[in-house]
């Protein structure tokens, strides 16, 4: 797999005309995918930019999957920024409060729905608590058939992924690595084969209260296996992620459609 700016610009929101937004609206089954990532430092190996990568990504592989399904599918512009204060000690942790984030992301799926999209999925794959509620909160009181969430933190979704994800210790381990990989092998350091283990579970040391990396114990912001990160991982996880996004518009846009036939 290519960078995903290659990718996505036959798919891209931001790619099209007023004229050809119009049309695409039109249909009776639409789906407008909302990529939410961050700016936050994984590790001494892996970008910056990784969530927003790994939601891109994801996004891309879904249109296909929607449209092989009979759903016309774009993917709007990124937003790159959340909620970062688990990162705040480290360069790089870029990050607004949660409210702001909340009102910036209801803003923008209401722009969305009134444009006329069938449905709007917001994608996040920044799994930070204080991130993951903003990103709620924002569609909380929009009909669940207009807009959802597709995160690895719903329950359903999270159980398709790998072993790692599911210890809670894959901050920039091997799930994170493999995505990237996946996605651009240029953006991964090679020395990450040199990284130890790190049994640390982000999700364990949150339900104890803690609430930044340092407390945690992780001195160089990563947890979990990148050592054993492979691109033919990522390839796989990549393709949960999409079928979580995709099961989340067939999920509302199907059953809305066929409830408008009778």
């Amino acid at each position: 797999m290519t960078a995903p700016s290659t990718l996505l610009a036959s798919h891209h929101l931001a790619a099209l005309t007023t004229n050809e937004v119009r049309a695409l609206v039109s249909k009776p089954r639409t789906a407008i995918l909302l990529p939410i990532g961050s700016v936050e430092p994984h590790g001494p190996h892996l970008p910056l930019a990784t969530d927003t990568l790994i939601s891109e990504a994801s996004c891309f592989l879904a249109v296909s999957l929607l449209e092989a399904r009979g759903i016309t599918a774009r993917i709007a512009p990124a937003i790159s920024y959340g909620v970062t204060e688990f990162a705040a000690d480290f360069p790089g942790a870029v990050g607004v409060p949660a409210d702001v984030l909340a009102a910036f992301v209801r803003a923008v799926v209401d722009s969305l729905v009134r444009d006329g999209w069938s449905h709007v999925v917001v994608v996040n794959n920044h799994l930070e608590p204080k991130h993951d509620a903003a990103v709620r909160a924002a569609i909380a009181d929009i009909p669940s058939r207009r807009a959802s969430v597709a995160s690895p933190l719903t329950r359903k979704w999270g159980r398709t992924l790998s072993d790692e994800f599911k210890r809670g210790n894959c901050h920039a381990g091997r799930y994170e690595t493999s995505l990237v990989l996946a996605i651009d092998e240029s953006l991964v350091a090679a020395d990450r084969t040199n990284l130890p283990s790190i049994a640390t579970s982000l999700s364990d040391e949150i339900r104890l209260g803690k609430t930044s990396f340092v407390e945690m114990g992780l001195t160089r912001a990563y947890a979990g296996t990148p050592s054993e990160s492979t691109r033919e991982e990522g390839e796989y996880l990549i393709g949960k992620l999409a079928e979580m996004i995709a099961g989340e518009v067939l999920d509302e846009v199907v059953a809305d459609c066929s409830e408008s036939l009778f």
